[in-house]
């Protein structure tokens, strides 16, 4: 374990919440899976106060990239629960998609975060799914696309999977960019963009 993340884990105990909150950003980009288990106690302890929600999605993102597949129980329960903040559960999905990946059990992950019916947290899981390039098969590339096709042009949940197809294949798929490449919204007309041309475009969920 290196000093800085022996640092950033000790400052996940510090009084202040941006201090928190900035430990927690810190492990998100080392992404070193010894700090999982101190994360996964401090978000335990973050969410008892619901005015830290920001300190909350930063914790919960850094889960997904130091967390376990033993961390699954935790999230998928936490997203589920009233209250809990928008944010949150969107990291929750992005964390849920993540750590599920690491056991090969992301299709079923991203299946059970759309069909809660919570856009919020089907947004996190479609993040996932694009920042971690996952090539799925053809079964749920087309749930996907059922979840967000015939949805207005302006949807941003649109977004994602724009990004994402760049590695899918398909009549389908190339229907759906070509819509989203000719639709109003600049941003996932750029993603379907630089996807038709087979390229991945460079995104950082904040």
């Amino acid at each position: 374990m290196t000093p800085d993340i022996v640092e950033a884990m000790h400052r996940l105990q510090g009084r202040s919440s941006a201090k928190r909150r900035s430990a927690a950003k810190r492990l998100r980009q080392l992404g070193d899976p010894s700090a999982g288990p101190a994360l996964l106690e401090a978000l335990k302890n973050e969410v008892r106060d619901p005015r830290t929600w920001e300190t909350q999605y930063q914790m919960t993102m850094a889960l997904g990239t130091c967390g376990s597949p033993s961390d699954l129980a935790y999230l998928r329960d936490l997203v589920l629960q009233r209250g809990t903040p928008d944010a949150v559960r969107c990291a929750g999905g992005d964390a849920v998609v993540r750590l599920s990946h690491m056991e090969q059990s992301h299709t079923e992950a991203i299946r059970w975060c759309l069909g809660t019916g919570d856009e919020t947290l089907a947004e996190g899981a479609l993040q996932a799914m694009a920042m971690l390039r996952l090539v799925l098969d053809r079964e749920t590339v087309a749930h996907v696309l059922d979840h967000v096709e015939d949805r207005p042009p302006h949807d941003w949940l649109r977004f994602w999977p724009a990004v994402a197809a760049a590695g899918w294949t398909g009549e389908r798929v190339h229907g759906f960019l070509t819509s989203c490449a000719s639709g109003p919204r600049a941003d996932v007309a750029e993603a379907a963009t630089t996807s038709l041309a087979g390229n991945y475009g460079t995104y950082r969920p904040l």
